[in-house]
């Protein structure tokens, strides 16, 4: 049968959904990418906000719709099945097979009794309603790590290398979701990597729900920078970068790997969520505003070319117009090169679900809206200082009319910062999709670049 594949969410998310079509075509089912075609469609949802769920409600009903049509099978999977499962089967009896994160090992039985024999496996676990605990959720296999499918292209991947998470920020809806921080095996990893270079993969990209965090509960410390150092040694590999890296997990050792090695990126993505110290105490998280500061200024002494990215939470329970004012004045000395900010949403069964003082909707996103205008002339003026620069652009796609090649320089991750778009003309018939150019900014367009060939 043929099967089409939806994902949603985050990159880790990415990761589980290319593991479940290397199942499928191990077991040679036919992938197809119009949902029109498939008579098994797979959604793999997310569920950290509101607006995620809404997304992956609203896919799986359209995804309903095609059950009326050619598709005979639907299966749902991921974080919202995690944390909404015996809501789901009781309204949303079109979708055939639910299937847990807690599951995963047993990915495939789930799947294969389905199809099979048309057995439907329904869990007795009750949905989360109060934090408990957080028990480690089982991880992909190391088979399923191997027999994944790349759908990012020839040129990058993603690299998991832990799941879950135990910081228990107030908000955060993720660790009883995904479960407790666990690490995988820096060996597996190792041998993930060497055959993710075999397959001409040039870009690694490094994620967990905190890197930092990584080996700690395996080694007893962060074997972080050690990891990346090892990965550095694979031939083949030119760009090595790692997201998601808590502000305390940042360490002299870190920091010092990223400056003296040249294949690791220049690149700190640091989720510092607020400034404002009352407002981070509340939030249970364990950096105050002097300790982000002063690792700000580390970083960028040490690394003065270094890209800086963050992401903050505005309307958290209890923010003040002081605070707010406190965050604006932050983001506005600091100029990070690039800043994320989300709405809070309130989730159920976090602690910050019952603080007081929550914040009124529309206060929420007019709070939003400054501090995105504030961000966007401090990108504008960074990208202004780039004009004439030259950098090394890594090649991926052609524009639709064929005018320009698209890449991205060192300081831009996939999907998430600007492009650069080089003009195709008079161009060397020897430059090829995958190539590492040379070239120089001639122009800038809102978030990307445009640049020509030396």
């Amino acid at each position: 049968m043929k099967v089409g594949f939806i994902s949603l969410g985050c990159s880790k998310n990415l990761i589980d959904t290319e593991a479940t079509i290397g199942l499928f075509k191990k077991n040679k089912y036919e992938i197809v990418n119009d949902e029109k075609m498939a008579e098994i469609i797979v959604i793999n949802t997310c569920g950290f906000i509101e607006t995620a769920k809404e997304e992956a409600i609203n896919t799986i009903l359209e995804m309903a719709e095609y059950k009326k049509q050619k598709c005979k099978y639907l299966i749902v999977m991921g974080c919202l099945v995690q944390r909404y499962y015996e809501e789901l089967i009781k309204v949303i009896p079109e979708v055939d097979l639910f299937i847990k994160i807690q599951e995963y090992d047993k990915l495939w039985e789930k799947i294969e009794d389905l199809i099979q024999r048309d057995i439907v496996i329904k869990s007795k676990t009750k949905p989360i309603k109060k934090i408990l605990d957080m028990p480690a959720m089982p991880m992909l296999t190391q088979e399923q790590f191997k027999n994944r499918v790349l759908t990012t292209g020839n040129h990058y991947a993603y690299l998991k290398i832990g799941e879950g998470c135990s910081n228990r920020c107030t908000y955060c809806a993720i660790p009883y979701i995904r479960g407790r921080y666990v690490s995988r095996k820096q060996e597996d990893i190792i041998e993930e990597a060497r055959e993710l270079a075999k397959q001409g993969i040039k870009e690694l990209i490094i994620i967990a729900q905190d890197t930092t965090k990584y080996g700690t509960d395996l080694y007893g410390k962060s074997k972080l920078a050690e990891l990346l150092e090892e990965i550095s040694h694979i031939q083949g590999i030119k760009w090595i970068r790692f997201l998601y890296s808590y502000p305390e997990g940042i360490t002299d050792e870190l920091i010092n790997v990223v400056a003296n090695n040249p294949k690791i990126m220049n690149y700190f993505d640091i989720p510092i969520q607020h400034i404002a110290d009352p407002i981070l105490k509340k939030m249970n998280r364990h950096t105050t505003k002097k300790q982000i500061q002063d690792l700000i200024q580390k970083i960028r002494n040490r690394i003065p070319d270094v890209t800086l990215r963050t992401s903050l939470i505005v309307g958290f329970p209890g923010e003040t117009k002081e605070d707010f004012a406190e965050l604006m004045t932050f983001v506005k000395e600091v100029k990070f090169d690039k800043l994320g900010t989300f709405i809070y949403s309130k989730e159920e069964g976090t602690p910050a679900e019952k603080l007081p003082n929550q914040i009124h909707g529309n206060t929420k996103k007019a709070r939003y809206n400054r501090i995105m205008e504030l961000q966007q002339g401090i990108s504008r003026k960074i990208l202004e200082n780039k004009l004439g620069q030259q950098y090394e652009i890594l090649l991926e796609e052609k524009s639709f009319d064929g005018k320009y090649f698209i890449g991205r320089t060192k300081q831009d991750v996939p999907d998430i910062d600007g492009l650069v778009y080089i003009k195709n003309e008079k161009i060397d018939s020897k430059i090829k999709i995958g190539d590492f150019i040379k070239c120089q900014i001639t122009e800038i367009s809102n978030y990307d670049l445009i640049a020509k060939i030396i």
